[in-house]
């Protein structure tokens, strides 16, 4: 008995230490520029469970790009390697020259997750306003999958709802799973137990959910879904899990 007791602790132990969730990041320096000093972007491009602050090794990414006014630049060539919670990641700088809705998003190379026996491609995006711009951030970019906000995706404050639609090649995603989680960088904000390191939701009949962020800082929304085709692993075809992920900077009001 005292055998079964112990081995249904260990079992306990390794779930609560278990990561939840993966996520694709994009993460730039700045949400909103509304100073030239902020105008020189980094973006932090890596692929990572950020409510346990555990990074995960990233291959380069097929692409990342930054959209404005209508107007779409490839910036993969400016990529360069970095690291982030420890673990490969990659690096962009960018800077913003004039006022606008700058959406920022990378498709990463396929990855193989042993655990789920299955692909993840996470097509991530985020959203920067410059210089007092603030039209065109619900504008869809025609990614495989994508999440579209219905909450303006910068200048927000924590405890503000945020709502988007799943889009999934271009049509609305009904009852999508999306996983929700902070990025803790600061280690502030420790999980009651493993249930409580990724939040869930639901979409509705029109493929748009909400939630409530409880605390400032940055935070991911990743509805996922799984592609019609598979992808071969060693000789044997593998389901895709394709995740549309966001990234929206929620602040704190001043004097709190």
């Amino acid at each position: 008995m005292w055998k079964t007791a112990c081995a249904a602790l260990a079992l306990l132990l390794s779930m609560a230490g278990q990561a939840e969730a993966h996520f694709g990041m994009v993460i730039p320096s700045a949400s909103t520029v509304t100073a030239r000093k902020d105008a020189a972007l980094k973006l932090d491009v890596s692929f990572s469970h950020p409510r346990e602050m555990q990074g995960m090794d990233m291959a380069a990414p097929k692409a990342v790009s930054v959209t404005v006014d209508g107007k779409t630049e490839d910036l993969t060539a400016l990529l360069k390697p970095a690291k982030v919670m420890g673990h490969q990641a990659w690096q962009a700088a960018y800077t913003i020259k004039r006022p606008g809705v700058y959406q920022f998003a990378m498709e990463p190379a396929p990855y193989f997750e042993p655990a789920e026996d299955c692909f993840i491609i996470h097509y991530t995006k985020t959203v920067v306003a410059a210089f007092g711009e603030e039209e065109g951030w619900d504008v869809p970019l025609g990614l495989k999958t994508e999440i579209v906000p219905l909450t303006r995706p910068f200048a927000n404050y924590s405890g503000n709802v945020f709502q988007g639609r799943v889009l999934l090649d271009g049509k609305p995603v009904p009852g999508a799973v999306v996983e929700v989680e902070c990025y803790d960088r600061d280690g502030r904000h420790k999980a009651p137990n493993a249930y409580f390191v990724t939040q869930v939701v639901k979409a509705d009949e029109n493929g748009i959910f909400s939630y409530s962020v409880p605390w400032a800082g940055w935070w991911g929304f990743a509805a996922l879904n799984t592609a019609g085709e598979k992808l071969d692993h060693q000789g044997a075809p593998k389901d895709v899990e394709l995740g549309a992920v966001i990234w929206v900077e929620f602040a704190a009001p001043l004097g709190r």
